[in-house]
């Protein structure tokens, strides 16, 4: 690791950042491993629905975290744990561990990416939260240094530290940054109810077997995916993403296959469940075409939202000392 700034964190100094939610926008997945997790080959996408965390320096050691009250969006917030559990803590807790000058710190979590809905919002709470302490603690640490300690985290986190489009290997943390010089729209339609990652690939794993099915590990990604993105081309792209989870999502969630349905009909270029789920996303030709989209599907009962993407990934957007 780099050696730490001699300046000690200043009392009361607040540093906020922001980290954006994901979508696969291809999602390959091979057997489960020996290890539990399953191989994968994936194209992110970062969209603009972004997490806030803001990091307080407080005496003492000790790591805390709170909900900001404005991000009481869905009712899945109130289950969110503020202990060791929650992946913004175990962030705090391993930057303290490579810092010199770490300290008490209080993390506030704006939440906008659905709770459990298979966007990744926890895991960019944990790179929002890297970044934040980092600042806060003057650590110095590279943005590889701090990939690494990513990476300890969860497969979803160095992508909401990197942001933009990647392909990503092995778990999904093997990332190789992917062109994508346009914007592309789409329409996320937000379910109250989550869906647990591991119960999502356990279901996978008893469709496969129940089907007789032994899918090889992939090892690459669709180069067609990839040259649709480079081109900015949603209809190229609409033609070939897809999701392999997609099936167990809809066998555990059974009402997304109507939302599917309700996006086709609406005009939605293409339609997938986001990673595990129950996020659904739908893409659109432009941005006129994805807020049409989403006034469409709020008239028959969606909770929708327009998004684009690629954006950046976390960012300090604020730095101040009481």
């Amino acid at each position: 690791m780099a050696g730490a700034a001699v300046r000690p964190p200043l009392p009361g100094r607040t540093v906020r950042v922001r980290a954006p939610g994901k979508i696969n926008v291809s999602f390959r997945v091979g057997p489960r491993r020996p290890d539990g997790y399953h191989a994968v080959a994936s194209l992110y996408l970062a969209v603009s629905l972004f997490e806030e965390v803001s990091a307080t320096s407080v005496p003492g050691t000790d790591v805390t975290v709170s909900i900001a009250t404005a991000a009481q969006h869905s009712p899945a917030v109130a289950d969110i744990p503020l202990d060791d559990r929650n992946l913004a803590v175990r962030a705090a807790r391993l930057m303290a561990e490579v810092s010199e000058h770490a300290g008490g710190v209080h993390l506030e979590l704006t939440k906008r990416v659905p709770v459990a809905g298979g966007m990744g919002g926890g895991s960019a709470d944990a790179a929002a939260t890297l970044l934040a302490c980092d600042e806060l603690w003057n650590s110095g640490l590279s943005r590889e240094e701090l990939a690494h300690l990513a990476a300890e985290l969860g497969a979803d986190v160095p992508f909401a530290l990197l942001g933009g489009a990647a392909v990503g290997l092995g778990v999904g943390d093997q990332l190789t940054p992917a062109l994508a010089p346009n914007q592309l729209h789409w329409v996320l339609v937000q379910s109250d109810a989550g869906l647990s990652t591991p119960a999502v690939y356990a279901q996978l794993d008893r469709l496969r077997e129940a089907a007789g099915t032994k899918p090889d590990e992939p090892r690459a990604l669709d180069p067609d995916v990839l040259s649709a993105l480079r081109a900015g081309d949603a209809k190229a792209l609409a033609r070939v993403l897809g999701n392999d989870l997609e099936p167990a999502s809809i066998a555990l969630a059974p009402q997304l296959a109507g939302v599917l349905a309700d996006g086709a009909e609406l005009g939605a270029l293409a339609s997938l469940v986001s990673g595990s789920g129950p996020t659904i996303a739908l893409l659109a030709e432009g941005e006129d075409e994805a807020y049409a989209l989403a006034d469409a599907m709020d008239a028959r009962g969606h909770q929708s939202l327009p998004v684009h993407g690629p954006v950046h990934g976390a960012k300090v957007i604020g730095d101040i000392t009481r």
